[in-house]
């Protein structure tokens, strides 16, 4: 497993070895001790796993938890995705910026997105199946989000905007600037 650096304190890219021949591939995804070598802290447990499949130009996002908030540790099995993180935590010297990281099923790199992170993704190939582990059980009345084209965020999603497919949910989510003072998360250096 390697590190990948990234701009956002928090926010950590791994690399796990990926061993393949003529008859495909074995890779470890988890594996706690190395996570926690990697950046992602030891008292972060994941507690349910999640998997979603999508089609090309589909955009899940901008979500977040609020409350004690939800990390999550990010993959993409199958196709190719570009994952997204936007820092809301209060205080941070990255609040309101994004990071992009693309994540495939031939380097199986992944992606810890940690509490007070809005998350998203955009999907390259014909269809994308997408895992991750996340460290608080799904509870609607928790479920936030940011708009996905936050012109003050300015995500740069990787497809022309006409060929992103986004959910209801997602196109009325509120700018960033709307709920910035409702948001519980505060940057700790």
């Amino acid at each position: 497993m390697q590190l990948r650096p990234t701009r956002l304190d928090g926010l950590v890219a791994l690399e796990p070895a990926v061993h393949g021949d003529e008859r495909g591939f074995f890779v470890e995804t988890y594996r706690h001790e190395w996570h926690e070598a990697l950046g992602i802290p030891a008292q972060e447990r994941f507690v349910q796993d999640n998997h979603s499949r999508s089609s090309r130009g589909v955009v899940r996002g901008m979500h977040f938890q609020i409350g004690d908030g939800v990390a999550k540790l990010v993959r993409c099995a199958r196709g190719v995705i570009v994952d997204f993180a936007v820092d809301l935590r209060a205080g941070s010297p990255t609040y309101g910026q994004w990071e992009g990281v693309e994540l495939d099923g031939e380097s199986m790199r992944e992606l810890f997105v940690p509490v007070g992170f809005a998350h998203g993704f955009c999907v390259l190939s014909e269809t994308a199946d997408v895992l991750y582990k996340q460290t608080a059980y799904y509870d609607p009345a928790v479920e936030r989000g940011i708009a996905w084209d936050d012109p003050d965020v300015g995500i740069e999603w990787p497809l022309p905007v006409e060929e992103l497919i986004v959910s209801d949910r997602d196109a009325e989510a509120p700018r960033l600037s709307a709920i910035a003072d409702e948001l519980p998360f505060r940057w700790h250096s």
